[in-house]
């Protein structure tokens, strides 16, 4: 028999439980018929034209993706929208969505599990532990095998990750021996005070806001230092993840997207300050 749409859901949904997902979330089945065979899956982080063109090209039946199209309530999805054209053109083309994003975040293994795994941690703990004390939650602390300097980790975080037209940006000084690291795949700025009061030499997240990062570095005493990513580059190691999961599920051919869906794509020739 055939895997179907609802067979490859339970496989996600048993690594990813929804409960874990924030009230404000939207995860889930967006479009198509969960009774739907499929052969072919593709996993992105987001959901946009680029990865909808990519499942159409390799005939997927079903988009797996981290971020959700619909995160805001809507009253239509008419086809002269954004949004609403790629829902018709996902069920025009025989394409289910489904998206797993702050329950992806919070599970164990989860997105900062993969964003660890892929700069050579060892993962001890959550950052943000879920309430209930299970390994749950957001962020990863982690080790490295040997310290190094925090210049020498900055690149360590740019080969590991795919390439993006901001880069990778550090803050701290560049002889400071990185052992311990802290990870937060996504906006993580909030976590900056958790980070601080774990005692880690290093805190890598995404969209790291100008005050926030300022204000931490100014705090008297030691706190980490930054290393600033892309939200979709330290998200994209999780799409190898969650293929994984698909693949023991049963036998579906799935796909990581190769398409780099950050928005940023010009940078001006600059400097290191």
């Amino acid at each position: 028999m055939p895997a179907t749409v609802s067979d490859v859901i339970a496989a996600l949904d048993a690594a990813y439980p929804r409960e874990l997902a924030e009230s404000w979330d939207a995860v889930g089945l967006v479009c198509g018929d969960p009774g739907e065979p499929v052969e072919r899956v593709l996993v992105c982080v987001d959901p946009v034209t680029a990865t909808v063109d990519e499942a159409v090209e390799l005939g997927a039946q079903l988009i797996v993706a981290h971020h959700p199209l619909l995160l805001r309530g809507v009253h239509g999805v008419p086809a002269d929208t954004s949004k609403g054209s790629l829902v018709h053109r996902m069920i025009r083309s025989g394409v289910a969505l489904f998206c797993a994003h702050t329950n992806a975040d919070a599970a164990n293994p989860g997105v900062s599990d993969a964003l660890a795994g892929a700069l050579g941690l060892t993962v001890r703990r959550p950052l943000a532990p879920h309430a209930d004390g299970a390994e749950t939650g957001i962020g990863r602390i982690g080790v490295l095998a040997e310290p190094e300097p925090f210049s020498a980790f900055v690149e360590r975080v740019g080969a590991a990750l795919p390439a993006t037209s901001p880069g990778v940006y550090g803050a701290g000084d560049p002889d400071r021996p990185i052992r311990t690291v802290a990870v937060s795949g996504g906006a993580g700025d909030s976590y900056l005070a958790a980070a601080t009061e774990a005692g880690v030499d290093a805190y890598v997240t995404a969209d790291l806001r100008h005050h926030p990062a300022g204000e931490h570095l100014e705090q008297r005493g030691p706190v980490p230092a930054l290393v600033g990513v892309t939200h979709w580059a330290s998200e994209w190691p999780w799409c190898g993840q969650a293929a994984e999961v698909i693949r023991r599920a049963g036998t579906v051919e799935v796909h990581v997207s190769t398409r780099c869906t950050d928005p940023w794509n010009v940078r001006a020739n600059g400097s290191t300050t």
